[in-house]
C-alpha cells in the first residue's frame, strides 16, 4: 500500500518510531510501577509474618511453663507476685467491657452523624462539618486518658450524674473511647452511604418516600458492607487502645462486668509492665508475648469475620 505524503512531508502510512519510542518506555513504567507496588504488598506480609513469628516464640516458651488451660480459663491475673497465677480472663474481661462501652457510645453516634452529613447536609455544611468531626481522630489518645480521669470521672459521673464510681474505673474509659473511635465509624460509613448511586434516591423519591425513609430503607441497606468494615475497624481500634485505659481504667486485673470497678485490659498491661524492670527470659517477660498474641489473634478473627460479611453483603452498581 503505497504511503501517502501530508503537507508536513511525513507519510501517513509510515510507522512512527516515536510513538513506539513512548509506547516502550510507558510499558517499561508500568511494569516499574507494578514491582513497586508488589514490592510494597510483600513488604507489609513479612512485617506480619515478622511478628507472628516474634511474638510464637517467646509464647511457646510461657506455655512450655503454664499449660494453656490455665492461661486461658484462669480466674486469677498475677504474673509479677511472689506466687504468680496466669489466669488471663480478668484482662479478657476488661478489654470487652471497655470496648462494650466504646461501641455503645460510637456505633449510634457515628451511625447518625453519616446518615446526616450524607443524606441531610448540604454540601456546604458537609465540607465544614466532616473535616472537624475527623479532627477528633488526631487528637492524642494520652489526652483522652486525661480528660477522661480529671473530667468525666469527677465531674461528670461523680459530680452531675452521682454515680458510685472509683477514681479509675472502666466507665470513664469506655465512654471516651468511644468519642475517639467514633470519627473512624462516621467517615468511613459517609463514604459508603455517599457511594451509594443517585438513582436509587431518585427511585425511592418517585416511589412517594420521604428522606428518611429513604437514608433507613435504601441507602443504608445499600452501604451495608461498607458501614459493617468501618464498625469493625472501630472496634479493632478500640481492642487494641492503650493509653485511655491504661491512665483512666487502672492496673486492676479484676473479673468484673461492673464498669464502675477498675480493670486492666491486655494493652495496658502489656504497657505497663514492658518498661524495662521484666527480665528477659524470665515467665513475666513471656506472658507480654503469650498475651500480645491472644490480643493479635482476636483482631485477626474479627478482621476475618469483616471480610467474609463484606464480601457476602457487598453490592455492585
Amino acid at each position: 500500500m503505497p504511503s501517502i505524503t501530508t503537507p508536513g512531508g511525513s507519510s501517513a502510512g509510515a510507522p512512527k518510531s516515536g510513538s513506539k519510542l513512548v509506547s516502550g518506555r510507558s510499558r517499561r513504567g508500568e511494569r516499574l510501577i507494578q514491582w513497586i507496588l508488589a514490592a510494597a504488598a510483600l513488604v507489609s506480609v513479612a512485617t506480619t509474618l515478622a511478628i507472628v513469628v516474634s511474638l510464637l516464640a517467646e509464647t511457646v516458651l510461657f506455655l512450655r511453663e503454664v499449660p494453656l488451660t490455665d492461661f486461658l480459663f484462669g480466674t486469677e491475673w498475677a504474673p509479677t507476685f511472689a506466687e504468680p497465677t496466669f489466669g488471663v480472663l480478668p484482662l479478657v474481661a476488661g478489654t470487652l467491657l471497655t470496648t462494650f462501652l466504646a461501641i455503645l457510645v460510637a456505633v449510634p453516634l457515628g451511625l447518625a452523624a453519616a446518615v446526616y452529613l450524607s443524606e441531610y447536609a448540604t454540601p456546604k455544611v458537609r465540607k465544614t462539618l466532616k473535616p472537624i468531626l475527623e479532627l477528633l481522630a488526631g487528637i492524642p489518645t494520652v489526652v483522652f486518658g486525661y480528660f477522661a480521669l480529671t473530667f468525666v470521672t469527677p465531674l461528670i459521673l461523680q459530680d452531675i450524674l452521682g454515680l458510685d464510681v472509683q477514681g479509675f474505673n472502666a466507665l470513664s474509659a469506655g465512654l471516651i473511647m468511644g468519642f475517639m473511635v467514633l470519627p473512624t465509624i462516621a467517615s468511613l460509613a459517609e463514604d459508603a452511604m455517599s457511594a451509594v448511586p443517585h438513582s436509587l434516591r431518585e427511585g425511592a423519591y418517585g416511589l412517594g418516600s420521604n428522606r428518611m425513609q429513604v437514608a433507613t430503607r435504601v441507602v443504608f441497606p445499600a452501604a451495608l458492607s461498607g458501614i459493617v468494615a468501618g464498625v469493625v475497624l472501630g472496634v479493632s481500634r478500640a481492642v487494641g487502645e492503650t493509653m485511655i485505659v491504661l491512665v483512666a481504667a487502672g492496673s486492676i486485673a479484676n473479673l468484673t462486668g461492673d464498669p464502675r470497678d477498675p480493670v486492666q485490659t491486655m494493652t495496658a498491661f502489656i504497657a505497663s509492665i514492658a518498661k524495662g524492670d521484666a527480665a528477659v527470659g524470665s515467665i513475666t517477660y513471656q506472658t507480654l508475648f503469650a498475651v500480645g498474641m491472644l490480643l493479635f489473634l482476636s483482631t485477626l478473627i474479627m478482621n476475618m469475620i469483616s471480610i467474609r460479611f463484606v464480601r457476602k453483603f457487598r453490592q455492585a452498581y
